[in-house]
């Protein structure tokens, strides 16, 4: 019954996604990249929270929730404040100079170079860290979930394999031969099953620990493990308090305005009203995303008594305790369609990467569109199986899932933030400086946390990977500063308005804007 539960939405998603995506010219870049400029509000939305909202924060957030409680709702509900900032400062730029990707917005500003070693950067970070990891943990949940091994017969290892590639290869059809279209409605959907279903774990988990009562359930939680209710974590805590106002806001900065998967659900927005009231939808939402989260790590360290060897499998163990078992199958289908939409829309966005950025302007510059898709689309299968024969190996990765992936992406996301912002504020910084900025950013960040951190100092007395990114941004901010003061542009930057998308900006964006963010303020208050 479970198994059948699970193929028939699934195949409902598939079959509702073709139908709403075929009309879509997908020859064009704009028709494959973008979904035709088409994207509404409520897509918008639906797209970025799936995107985000997968099995590497479901599964790897709830393992950190079973360590250190509340205190790592900060990657869930100051993500709202980023997108605020993303929406009324970021998107207008983007769609005015009617951007497929942020690196061709570097190649605008400072030279076609600099925009090659971003886009390299982001291929790299999606090959090595983002897609395998996303492979890994929904593998991870799914073989749990149906007892894989027990199934088929196999050892865990086995099954881990065969669950990573089963779920790369339905992903790469996705987003390699649906484009962004597809990959938005299917998202959309799931959204919607992922609220409920997520809803569910945590309401099904204090009706257990509460005697059928949630409120009770509620009462057992903060009278047995208090301190795993307070926001502010200490210096020894995976997020000191102090690190809320240096690297966490970076972070989110750059993962919700710059990163590639993320912000290319706005970029085909149908105009910035769209993606504006997309935008903000998405951040309200993101507020209750603790719910989702981070309750029922806290459930899980409860219900086991604190008990794992591994804190990545308090989710799918608390899934199949807690579940009725005719909703499994349902919710299996509902955390597939969302292991589905990270994978796809990381790969979708690295097809856009190559096929534009790379392929379009290195390798065959005469490339018609067609040529260009095409291309992109051969690289999404090259990269698609490096991270299936990535991710099954992250078995092995210390600290915990989510705490490895935001340490390890700090090697490209600080840098890339860099430029933009500076490229965005100033007129006069060069190219030279952008360059200079993004690698020794990234060769610092690689220097300092793989090198120095293990080998030299130790990790006990090492400052955390989130101070360390705000020291080496502001550092890399002085040095392009410095640079642009003594070897400046002849000429000031002036970004032009490609009347490609309608540029009106939504007329309640900056009350919505404040409203959320007081939300979120309040939300800290209330737990410290």
């Amino acid at each position: 019954m479970q198994i059948i539960t699970f193929l028939a939405f699934t195949a409902l998603v598939a079959i509702i996604s073709y139908v709403k995506s075929k009309k879509t010219n997908e020859s064009t870049s704009d028709g494959y990249f973008l979904g035709g400029r088409s994207l509404t509000g409520v897509v918008i939305a639906g797209s970025l929270l799936l995107t985000n909202l997968s099995t590497e924060q479901i599964v790897g957030l709830n393992g950190s929730a079973f360590k250190d409680g509340i205190l790592v709702m900060a990657w869930e509900t100051l993500a709202a404040i980023a997108m605020v900032i993303t929406a009324i400062f970021l998107l207008p730029r983007y769609l005015k100079g009617g951007l497929t990707t942020v690196p061709q917005f570097l190649e605008r500003r400072y030279d076609k170079t600099t925009k090659t070693i971003t886009s390299a950067l982001f291929l790299s970070g999606y090959a090595i860290v983002l897609l395998p990891i996303v492979l890994y943990s929904g593998a991870l949940a799914i073989s749990n979930m149906f007892e894989i091994p027990e199934l088929l017969g196999v050892s865990k290892n086995a099954a881990l394999w065969i669950t990573v590639w089963s779920i790369g290869i339905i992903g790469s059809i996705y987003a390699i031969f649906g484009g962004l279209k597809a990959v938005a409605v299917s998202d959309t959907i799931n959204a919607v099953g992922l609220l409920i279903g997520g809803m569910l774990i945590p309401i099904f988990g204090l009706l257990a620990i509460g005697d059928g009562s949630i409120f009770n359930g509620i009462s057992v939680l903060t009278e047995s493990h208090p301190e795993k209710f307070k926001s502010m974590g200490g210096e020894d805590s995976s997020i000191p308090f102090a690190t809320l106002f240096t690297g966490m806001m970076l972070v989110q900065l750059f993962y919700w305005g710059t990163n590639q998967a993320i912000i290319q659900r706005a970029l085909g927005a149908k105009n910035l009203k769209e993606g504006q009231k997309g935008l903000l939808l998405a951040s309200f939402i993101k507020v209750l995303g603790p719910l989702i989260v981070v309750l029922p790590g806290i459930i899980a360290y409860h219900m086991f008594n604190g008990q794992l060897d591994n804190p990545d499998e308090a989710y799918p163990m608390l899934v199949s305790k807690v579940l009725p078992t005719a909703l499994v199958g349902f919710f299996a289908a509902v955390l597939f369609g969302a292991i589905l939409s990270s994978f796809n829309s990381a790969l979708n966005s690295s097809v856009t990467l190559f096929g534009v950025d790379i392929y379009k302007s290195h390798i065959n510059k005469d490339a018609d569109e067609r040529t260009t898709v095409k291309a992109g689309k051969l690289f999404g299968v090259i990269l698609a199986i490096i991270s299936m024969c990535i991710a099954p190996l992250l078995i092995y990765a210390p600290d915990g899932l989510f705490a490895y992936l935001q340490e390890v992406n700090g090697i490209y996301s600080i840098p890339i933030l860099t430029i933009i912002i500076v490229g965005y504020l100033t007129k006069y910084v060069p190219a030279i400086a952008a360059k200079i900025g993004i690698i020794s950013g990234s060769a610092l960040y690689i220097i300092s946390q793989f090198i120095i951190k293990p080998y030299i100092v130790g990790k006990d007395d090492y400052p955390h990977f989130l101070h360390v990114m705000a020291i080496l941004f502001v550092l890399n901010v002085l040095i392009m500063l410095l640079i642009g003061k003594y070897k400046p542009r002849k000429e000031a930057y002036v970004q032009e308005y490609t009347n490609q998308v309608e540029i009106t900006p939504w007329k309640h964006v900056n009350n919505i804007g404040i409203a959320i963010c007081v939300l979120v303020l309040g939300i800290y208050i209330y737990f410290a």
